[in-house]
């Protein structure tokens, strides 16, 4: 994946899933998040976004800010979905080379 100005913190929390989806992945395999927590949705901050998370003295979980992208990862041949928010469709999908 490529990186400008930072790296990325990739977080898998344990949250109830409040609009469940599912979709076929390219390889055939079946993603949903209707199970919490599952190893398909994941949660990603931009370095700086995670920075200002953290500016707080205790950091309380329900008031962490959902991720701008959301993020699915397959299973199977791990190719990843980044979706914008509100948007079904995946506006950049990333697979392994080799």
């Amino acid at each position: 994946m490529p990186k400008q100005g930072g790296f990325l913190q990739l977080l898998i929390f344990s949250m109830e899933v409040d609009d469940m989806a599912r979709m076929e992945c390219k390889c055939g395999e079946l993603l949903s998040n209707s199970m919490a927590p599952n190893d398909i949705e994941l949660w990603v901050y931009t370095d700086k976004e995670w920075d200002a998370i953290l500016e707080n003295d205790t950091i309380e979980t329900w008031k962490i800010p959902l991720p701008v992208y959301d993020v699915w990862k397959c299973p199977k041949c791990e190719r990843v979905y980044v979706f914008e928010d509100g948007s079904d469709k995946a506006v950049k999908i990333y697979s392994l080379e080799s």
